[in-house]
């Protein structure tokens, strides 16, 4: 008999309904709208990975790799610019970011070919070949995404029980390799837009005004917020992308800290259920794609409000299940189902 996972669905539902409050207040009625339709349409995939259970999501996960592979190289040559960055596709009427699909493609496609676990230095290149081609085609134009893609890999590879000494040696490779070799040859623009958050005041109108505002923003919120739609600086206009980059900081200043904390408790109770769910697992290859979903939503997470509160550089991305996105949000509903439907088969083998 089926005993089905209750405590995920509820969590994700509190923070969708936290998204929905926060995105009516800050966004348009428009946007909101379309938010509710982004709702409504993450149960396409949802439903389709339902049916096609654990054992046939790990077969076609090479189809839907090239699939998402062939749509990132597709955005480089007929993307559209938003931003300043060619990461969205444009088919009809439809305008979403492949990255979004890769993300969910590179986490069942690594979990399938990892599932042999570390058994030398052999097993780094199958791994590295799946990963380092999304990265390539992502990061020159998505510096976030590919901060994503990295978390995920980071993920998946800890649980691959690598040893610990290779971990270390390839973060301190990074530590040297990025300030060095890396940073000095960004243009002017990136340089300061990834050290602008040490100290925004020193360009408080310039390029550090975003992250000043986001600041003033949560500061002014207080204990218990200024009230639904009474946040000085959202409402007026202050804090950029209130709804999508900076939903933090929105949220924060109209609920306060107290509204923070319930929203970081939220998250931290769905990243706990997430890694007891991948300890109840008994295959490896489903340890590793709960370390994927684990790796893509808390760096996405832990981004989004670090650069709201100052604490990390802005990079764009978007707080799951709560930003204003139906890219975003579809992917990550789609990766929540996808954990939910390997969780509810663990016990099948392939």
């Amino acid at each position: 008999m089926i005993r089905y996972e209750v405590a995920l669905p509820l969590l994700v539902l509190a923070l969708l309904g936290v998204g929905l409050i926060a995105v009516s207040s800050a966004a348009t009625p428009g946007d909101f709208q379309k938010q509710i339709l982004g709702i409504g349409l993450s149960l396409v995939p949802i439903a389709a990975l339902w049916f096609l259970g654990r054992e046939r999501l790990y077969r076609f996960s090479f189809l839907i790799y090239i699939a998402a592979l062939l749509l990132l190289v597709a955005t480089m040559v007929i993307g559209r610019e938003v931003n300043g960055s060619r990461n969205w596709l444009v088919i009809g009427p439809l305008q979403f970011q492949p990255l979004e699909i890769a993300k969910v493609a590179l986490i069942i496609t690594l979990a399938r070919v990892m599932k042999g676990g570390y058994q030398g230095l052999r097993s780094y290149f199958l791994p590295l070949a799946l990963f380092l081609p999304v990265l390539g085609l992502v990061i020159k134009e998505d510096f976030g995404g590919g901060m994503v893609l990295s978390g995920i890999f980071a993920g998946m590879m800890l649980v691959y029980r690598i040893p610990l000494w290779h971990f270390i040696a390839v973060i301190l490779a990074v530590a040297i390799a990025f300030p060095t070799v890396v940073y000095p040859r960004l243009q002017p623009y990136q340089q300061q837009r990834l050290t602008i958050f040490i100290n925004p005041l020193q360009d408080a109108r310039g390029s550090g005004y975003q992250q000043v505002q986001g600041m003033i923003a949560i500061g002014s919120g207080g204990l218990m917020g200024k009230g639904y739609k009474q946040g000085s600086q959202t409402q007026n206009g202050f804090v950029p992308f209130p709804h999508t980059d900076f939903i933090f900081a929105a949220w924060a200043e109209e609920q306060g800290f107290i509204g923070a904390i319930f929203l970081l408790v939220l998250f931290g109770a769905l990243f706990w259920r997430l890694a007891v769910m991948g300890g109840e697992s008994p295959h490896l290859q489903d340890q590793l794609l709960f370390a994927g979903v684990l790796g893509q939503l808390g760096v996405q997470a832990l981004e989004n409000m670090g650069a709201a509160m100052s604490l990390l550089p802005l990079t764009g991305i978007t707080l799951p299940l709560v930003s204003y996105g139906l890219s975003s949000l579809i992917s990550v509903m789609a990766t929540l189902g996808m954990a939910y439907v390997i969780h509810r088969d663990r016990y099948n083998s392939i």
